[in-house]
């Protein structure tokens, strides 16, 4: 069978589910039971973003150009950052014991499509974040020194510039969310290539298109809510967000025929 036939055959495979708008607090208070159960190792993983999130902010006070392109692009790396949240969700909706070396494992015997797909997504934020520098350097006119300065210019400034960058980088995010919201789950439940999975992401984010727009709007309020409190807000919201986008893949595709990937080893 060729390489072409046999992808079509596994997209053909995946079922994409019909899912109402109030499905939205169902992940949610799933993804609180998940967090609840996981304990400590998703807890970690907030930690972990929480700290990345303050050495980030810290940076953009030396170098403030960083600002706007660090905001979008946590959008997009995000859902990678959570591969070892969607193991213990795995693991927990099958009623199996977790541990921080199942989300250890996650990234360990991960595919070379998760890892992959993982490098396009860091490198496609890094890209983004070098185009918000350039654009800044060649269109604000405005002497700026310090990331207040940049909020104020924000708020007081008519920038068609500003403008056109805050259209781009809102394409952009919603082009990753429909790109990532069910591929990396996808891709460390199912034995499938990296393809696939973007498709079956993308066709349920077009299938549900209401439903996606409120959860989108959910995660903008949480990571917003995250900003608010410093970041700290993060250690609890990002393994909330984590779990419930396990539980939005498992409402929204139906991939039950696929080979499963989601049994990583145990270490003794």
């Amino acid at each position: 069978m060729s390489p072409a036939a046999s992808t079509s055959s596994t997209a053909g495979q995946i079922r994409i589910k019909s899912v109402p708008p109030q499905a939205v607090l169902r992940w949610l208070a799933l993804g609180w039971r998940d967090l609840r159960r996981a304990g400590f190792p998703s807890l970690l993983h907030g930690i972990i973003v929480s700290v990345i999130s303050i050495a980030a902010i810290a940076l953009t006070f030396v170098y403030w150009q960083l600002l706007p392109g660090l905001m979008s692009g946590f959008v997009i790396v995000g859902p990678f950052l959570a591969t070892g949240l969607y193991a213990l969700s795995c693991r927990i909706e099958k009623n199996q014991p977790t541990s921080l070396q199942d989300a250890i494992n996650a990234w360990r015997h991960g595919s070379r499509c998760l890892i992959f797909f993982g490098i396009l997504l860091v490198l496609a934020a890094s890209a983004w974040v070098l185009f918000s520098v350039a654009m800044f350097h060649l269109f604000i006119q405005v002497e700026i020194n310090r990331p207040l300065d940049f909020f104020r210019y924000v708020l007081v400034q008519d920038n068609s510039q500003f403008i056109l960058w805050t259209i781009l980088g809102g394409l952009g995010s919603a082009l990753a969310f429909a790109v990532t919201v069910c591929t990396l789950p996808l891709l460390v439940e199912r034995d499938i290539n990296t393809s696939d999975a973007i498709h079956a992401s993308v066709r349920a984010v077009s299938e549900n298109s209401l439903t996606m727009v409120i959860w989108a709007l959910t995660i903008l309020i949480i990571i917003g809510l995250s900003f608010i409190t410093l970041m700290l807000g993060f250690i609890v919201l990002y393994p909330l967000l984590g779990h419930a986008s396990w539980h939005v893949y498992r409402d929204l595709i139906d991939a039950e025929s696929l080979n499963p990937r989601c049994e990583f080893p145990s270490d003794e």
